[in-house]
This record gives structure tokens, sequence and C-alpha cells, in this order.
């Protein structure tokens, strides 16, 4: 059974619990992530929240039995019909206390799931993060990451969208105009409210402009330890979603919606400190590179492809990997080269660090991040060697190497196998998530496409 000993709190979640007590509202807000990284969440009473800070509360947890969709999965063990879908306990995290400006200043909490007697939740992303970064504590290391999305936004509502019958949204604005200052200009209201609002909400927004194509926006969030920065990443996804609705502005976080148009990035950078200086820079090293960023950028090159289900998640994601647009499609590093899955950027003790370019805008954070982070440090472990060379110019050098698979399928049986993702996210996770890209997979196979009505409806 879990305890209802009152934890002991630190002066930071005294805060935060001082600061619901004094809160005008009689609510509070609480949201977790399921699988797909859509936040699920409800509005508490005050009384009931803090009650909840102490022992948590029980939350369904077909958050973990049903798809985007809400439609339920029938091939998983861990939750599913055979189990009838009883509560699972949510435990609060005071430390990512906030207000939702946007929502009149409503105090807001991130939870997370455990078991009936307190150990971390198997399905739980957010927990499969945190277990990556408890063994990255034992090595002495502590990630640090910064997200960046890419993401397209349209004149549409929720019901406008349904009527539309899911074809031809109208892009916020035409054309391709990245870094302008003109598309800017013309959306300023919403512009601006997604860098107040969101520095607001906690989420501070390092960089935003617009990207290349119709009603692009790219924006940075600001360097972090990686749990905040997932934490900031999946609210700005639906912060974003949230403040957009305000200006009659719906913002989709898909892979690739057309098939003419770039997709949709969600680059994340990271670097390991030990708590006071950047690991990853040496003054003499090759390009500024300490061993310890070699080994680490070593097992990105050499297994991150086995965790992909986790930054390639949906059917749509690999649509974005075409060869000739921006998205890399092989396992290259290259420095400062933009066509390669990693990145380096090396140069100062400040600013050198890896950005992993493989994942696209539709990735639960607290899944990527595991992905990343623990094939870095699997090659840190395990002492690898830099031994493959940088490409140069685009993919010159990658001739050799084996482009990524095209479909979820070969990459989630990739994952199911994978020894190097059941030592890191522990064997009910990788069976569970694997059992959901299954089925995301098996729905795809169902469905009539328009690709298909307009190949074969006349002349077949």
């Amino acid at each position: 059974m879990a305890s209802t000993r009152t934890p002991a709190r630190s002066a930071a979640e005294q805060a935060a619990l001082a600061a619901v007590r004094k809160s005008p509202f009689e609510r509070v807000k609480v949201a977790c992530s399921d699988i797909d990284g859509v936040l699920r969440g409800k509005m508490l009473h005050k009384d009931k929240f803090l009650g909840a800070a102490d022992s948590g509360f029980g939350f369904c947890d077909v958050v973990f039995g049903w798809d985007s969709q809400d439609q339920c999965y029938d091939n998983t063990t861990l939750t599913g019909w055979q189990h009838g879908f009883p509560d699972a306990l949510a435990r609060l995290d005071l430390a990512t206390q906030r207000n939702v400006p946007w929502d009149d200043g409503v105090p807001f909490f991130l939870g997370e799931f455990v078991n009936a007697d307190g150990s971390p939740h198997g399905a739980c992303p957010r927990q499969t993060l945190k277990r990556v970064l408890r063994r990255a504590a034992t090595l002495g290391l502590q990630p640090m990451c910064g997200m960046e999305f890419e993401w397209f936004n349209f004149l549409e509502t929720p019901q406008s969208w349904a009527d539309k019958k899911g074809v031809g949204p109208t892009p916020l604005t035409p054309g391709m105009f990245g870094y302008s200052l003109l598309r800017t200009n013309q959306n300023r209201g919403f512009f601006n409210a997604l860098m107040d609002d969101m520095l607001a909400f906690g989420v501070p927004i390092e960089g935003l402009h617009t990207e290349t194509g119709p009603g692009v926006y790219e924006a940075a969030i600001v360097f972090s330890e990686a749990l905040e920065q997932a934490d900031r990443a999946i609210l700005f996804k639906t912060g974003a979603k949230e403040i957009g609705a305000r200006f009659g502005i719906m913002p989709s976080f898909m892979a690739k919606w057309n098939a003419q148009l770039p997709g949709c990035s969600g680059h994340i950078h990271q670097s390991l400190s030990d708590g006071k200086k950047n690991l990853f820079y040496a003054e003499k090293g090759r390009h500024f590179m300490s061993p310890l960023f070699e080994s680490y950028l070593a097992g990105q090159v050499a297994c991150l492809m086995e965790f992909a289900p986790m930054f390639w998640p949906t059917i749509n994601s690999y649509k974005r990997l075409v060869d000739g647009f921006w998205a890399p499609v092989k396992p290259t590093w290259g420095l400062d080269n933009r066509t390669a899955s990693f990145r380096i950027i090396a140069g100062s003790p400040k600013t050198t660090r890896l950005e992993t370019r493989c994942p696209g805008a539709d990735i639960n954070p607290y899944l990527a991040m595991a992905a990343v982070i623990a094939a870095g440090l699997h090659g840190v472990e395990q002492g690898f060697k830099l031994t493959q060379p940088a490409i140069t110019g685009t993919n010159q050098g990658a001739e050799n190497i084996p482009r990524a698979p095209r479909t979820l399928i070969e990459t989630t049986r990739n994952f199911r196998q994978s020894e190097n993702a059941r030592n890191w996210l522990g064997d009910d996770f990788v069976d569970h998530f694997a059992a959901t890209r299954e089925w995301e997979w098996r729905q795809w196979l169902d469905g009539v496409t328009d690709w298909e009505m307009k190949r074969y409806f006349e002349i077949i």
C-alpha cells in the first residue's frame, strides 16, 4: 500500500502549497502526459488538491489504455479491458507549480504515475525519462537540454476542421517566408502572446521566428536541466494550442501535413554537466569536444535508431523522412551541419553541445528526450570511440551508411527486440509502448486514404 504519511517538504514545495492556499481560486488545474504526449488533466477543488499533494489522487488508467483518438488498445497487458480500467495513482510534482496566464492565473501542476507501493508506473512517460536521469546521476552526470519546435498554424477551429472532414486546412499566411518580420507583424498579437504568455507560464522562449512554409513558426525553449526541459516542451505544445484558439488559430505539430512542403522538426540540444561546468567542452579536444562528448555522440550514432519509435512515434512521422528535404534520414554527424542527424556545435564552454535533429514535432518530449539521452549515455558507459567520420556538405561521406526505416512497424519491431531499449527503459515500458505503436500501425492498415481514392477510384 502507498504510504499515507505526509512527506517532508522542501522550501520550494512549501511555497507552492502556500501559494495555492492563498490563491483566490477554489480550483487547481493538474495534468499528466499520456503515451502520445497529450496532456490529460482535470480541475481539482482546492481542498482535494491539498489532500492529493500529500497522498496522490486517482486517475483512470485508461490514459495509458487508449490512443490519441480515445480508442482502446486491444493488445496491451499493463492496462486494458481485462483489468477493468481501474484508477492509477497520480502523484503531483509540486516543483512544477505554475499559473496559467490565459486562464486568469489559475494554479497549475504536472504529475506522474506511481504504483500502489510508490514505485514508478511502467508506462508513465515522465517516469521513463526520470529512470534514465537517475542512471545518469549514478555516473555523476546531469543532462542539460533545449528543445526546438517547428509547427504550422492554421485559420481553423475544432468545428471548422471537423466540417472540412480533415481536408484542406487554411494556413495562417501564404508563401514561403522564413525569418520574415513582415509575416510576424501580420500576426503580432498571436506572436507576442506566445512570447509573453509562455514566459509567464514558466516556459521561457529563447527565440521565435517564422520558418519557411505557409504559416510556419519555430520556437527555441531556453536551455535547462532535462526534466524541466521536457516539462516545458510538453507545456509549450499544449499552451500554443490554447493561446492560438484565442486568436482563431489552430497550431499543428504534425510531422508532415503536406507532401509538397517541409516537415516539422523537434530538435533536441544536449550537453552533460557535473553541476558546475559543461563536460562536453575541451579546449584541446578534437573540434573542442571532450572524450566524454565523443563517447556520448558515438552512442547515439551506434544505437539511437533502436529507440526510433520514441522520436518518430506516428505513421505520419515517416512521411517527413524524405531525401532532399531538411530532415536527416541517416545516423550521421557533422560539424555545424544541418543535414546531419547529429549536429556538433562546438567552440566555447558555454555553447558546446549536440543537436539531435532526427525527432519531429510530433514527439512526446519525455520519451524523445529519454531516448536520445539513453543512447548517448550508453556510449559513455561502454566507452565508445567516435570512429565514424563526419559528413560534409549535404550527406557527403554518408554513401555507405544505411538509411533509416521508412515505416513505424519496422522501427517498432527493432525497438521491441532491442536489448539496449530494455536495459535503459525496462521491459514493462518497452512491451507497452511497442504494443501501442503496433496498434497505431494496424489503424493505418485499416484506413482508406485520399491518395487511394485519387489513384484507384476511377481508373481501376
